[in-house]
């Protein structure tokens, strides 16, 4: 134990930030056998580990990486792809910082068990060996459901539902699977292929995805109801938020969504062998503070933008931001103009954005979420040059679908209300991810996929 005790965190071996900035390559390389080895030594095995009641799917934490400690790496994935749907992503983009990891023991006194490092490693190291273990083929239950997008949440339930026998059919709006993975978040966080692999072993173990429907257009909820014994929303809350200031129509404004979705999920960034364009340019302004304002700014420079800023009217550490997030944007050369909230786009005759209007901010007491209030300091006035602006300040519910269904209960904000098991005001029907709780993390949304999954399965059992 005093060995174990004395083992540093290991470091995650990356790309050098002044090559990685110029290019969509992987940021993280991800560890050797002997550095995952070494890392997992540092779990000292308790025996009330909080880490597992910290993760939102509950992965039996300790376990997996008493089998990485041992060298026995196919035990850690069998144990791992037993509890994750889709480890190689949740490795790579959770939180662990905010949830499991904040959780280890270890981390009282220095830090942690690198958890999400050791996950992404298990993953990579069974797909790339094809060490996956096969789907066990369950008895077949005669039951069907659908679920209501390709995204994390919706992915989560279907590999849970297909388990239980189901005969799962995911819809997508959009022409490839994923959801936020393929059209919110770079390559260079997440690559494309693990997301494909992630998506692929799904639909070996049975799981059915039709692309190209949209649920509220191509079929109605009510249709769905018709055909299906049980319905999962997990559309997601894909709809942009804009700041609602002057100047917001101005050519050279984007939503993230959109200049993420052309970069990521459209290929813009090999433009012109891909078809969809994207504008680049010398200055870029990305509004927030979050993870998609973080990956919009690196993407920027990854364009070819001289200055790429990120504009945010709290400081650092209220950011939401992971942590890992922030400090590689530093090392990437992105500006942070903190403390100051944007009143105006300033633009030409020709109607193209040159300039931000911003105001310097105060912070006040804590609001609602727990982070101090911003406000705006009197006659502080600035402006930033820029000639392209993000704005990443959040997303809401679509409302193709609900629209169609006016009996489905919504909040005030057009989420989906849900009771404790997921279900709504529907019979049958049942929600989860950002479509209920508003936009939020991957982990999360595939939190609400496992838990939902297993009420759609005790649901269908009072059913026969």
């Amino acid at each position: 134990m005093k060995e174990r005790l004395a083992i540093p965190r290991q470091a995650m071996p990356e790309q050098d930030a002044t090559d990685r900035n110029r290019n969509f390559q992987e940021v993280n390389f991800g560890f050797t056998e002997q550095i995952a080895m070494l890392e997992a030594q540092r779990c000292i095995q308790c025996k009330e580990p909080k880490c597992v009641a910290g993760c939102p799917v509950m992965v039996d934490i300790p376990r997996f990486i008493r089998f990485v400690a041992e060298g026995d790496f196919t035990a850690a994935a069998q144990s791992l792809l037993g509890d994750n749907a889709l480890p190689a992503v949740t490795g790579r983009v959770c939180p662990q910082e905010t949830q499991c990891e904040i959780e280890c023991i270890r981390g009282v006194r220095g830090a942690p068990v690198a958890i999400g490092h050791l996950e992404r490693f298990v993953a990579d190291w069974a797909r790339q060996r094809g060490a996956v273990p096969a789907a066990v083929s369950p008895a077949v239950s005669g039951r069907k459901v659908a679920v209501v997008g390709a995204g994390p949440a919706g992915l989560t339930a279907a590999g849970e539902l297909a388990k239980s026998g189901h005969d799962v059919t995911i819809y997508e709006a959009l022409h490839q699977p994923g959801g936020v993975l393929v059209y919110g978040i770079p390559e260079f966080r997440l690559p494309k292929r693990i997301v494909d692999q992630e998506v692929g072993r799904l639909q070996q173990a049975g799981v059915k995805i039709e692309c190209n429907v949209v649920i509220g257009r191509t079929y109605t909820l009510p249709e769905l109801r018709e055909r299906f014994d049980a319905v999962f929303i997990a559309n997601g809350a894909g709809l942009p938020v804009f700041m609602q200031v002057p100047g917001e129509n101005l050519k050279g404004v984007y939503s993230a969504n959109e200049y993420l979705t052309r970069v990521n999920l459209m290929a813009a960034y090999e433009f012109p062998q891909a078809d969809t364009p994207v504008l680049l340019r010398r200055r870029v302004a990305v509004i927030g503070g979050g993870n998609v304002a973080m990956d919009s700014a690196r993407t920027a420079k990854r364009l070819g933008a001289d200055s790429s800023m990120i504009v945010y009217r709290r400081t650092r550490q209220e950011m939401p931001a992971r942590a890992e997030e922030v400090h590689h944007a530093e090392q990437e050369g992105i500006r942070f103009e903190l403390l100051a909230a944007p009143v105006e786009v300033l633009g030409d005759a020709q109607h193209w954005v040159t300039g931000l209007k911003c105001v310097r901010m105060h912070l006040g007491e804590p609001d609602a979420s727990g982070r101090r209030s911003p406000t705006a300091i009197p006659n502080s006035e600035f402006t930033l040059e820029c000639d392209l602006v993000v704005v990443a300040v959040g997303t809401r519910a679509n409302p193709l679908l609900t629209a169609t269904c006016p009996d489905l209960k919504l909040n005030r904000r057009g989420n989906i209300e849900v009771d404790t098991d997921g279900m709504t005001s529907l019979p049958g029907v049942f929600a989860g991810g950002d479509i209920v709780r508003g936009a939020a993390t991957v982990i999360l949304a595939m939190g609400d996929g496992k838990r939902t999954a297993r009420a759609i399965d005790r649901y269908l059992a009072t059913k026969r």
